[in-house]
């Protein structure tokens, strides 16, 4: 948790939000073609039928979801890695049903990297690759609101503290 809030606290005082996130893109899933994706709202109002405010807080609170989605990923993640190690057989239903719930939140607003990432984290079983998607889907929704992702680890970090 602490590393994530460092992360942000980055990303906002050297003003490179896009870097991390655009250089995964271009490099290790170059071949997902979301290098140099940009969203805007226009498609899903036009869609859903939805003014640009409502689709807005719809967004921020996709990327609360996201934030917060992040540490059952990551608990699913070590669950997946200890049985690899343990030489079990890997049981991806629960990440994949938390990918799969996600993933209908980000289409229906048209969140395209997204959308992307979380099928990928829905279909493959290469647990190195799986920790890249949640790398980038991570960096993606932070890009995406990063005022949003802060306030919401802020607020996470204060419900332990408590």
């Amino acid at each position: 948790m602490l590393e994530r809030i460092k992360f942000l606290r980055k990303i906002f005082s050297d003003n490179q939000k896009d870097q991390n996130c655009e250089e995964l893109l271009k490099t290790k899933l170059a071949h997902l073609n979301l290098s140099g994706y940009t969203y805007t709202p226009d498609e899903a109002v036009e869609e859903l039928g939805l003014d640009e405010e409502l689709v807005n807080q719809l967004v921020d609170d996709y990327v609360a979801q996201i934030i917060k989605s992040i540490a059952q990923f990551d608990e699913y993640m070590q669950t997946l890695q200890d049985s690899r190690g343990e030489n079990l057989v890997l049981d991806y239903e629960p990440f994949r049903e938390l990918a799969h719930k996600n993933l209908g939140v980000a289409r229906n607003l048209r969140i395209k990297d997204a959308e992307k990432l979380l099928y990928e984290l829905m279909k493959k079983d290469d647990l190195e690759y799986l920790m890249l998607c949640l790398k980038a889907l991570r960096e993606c929704a932070i890009k995406l609101r990063p005022k949003c992702a802060y306030d919401t680890l802020k607020l996470i970090e204060v419900k332990k503290a408590l």
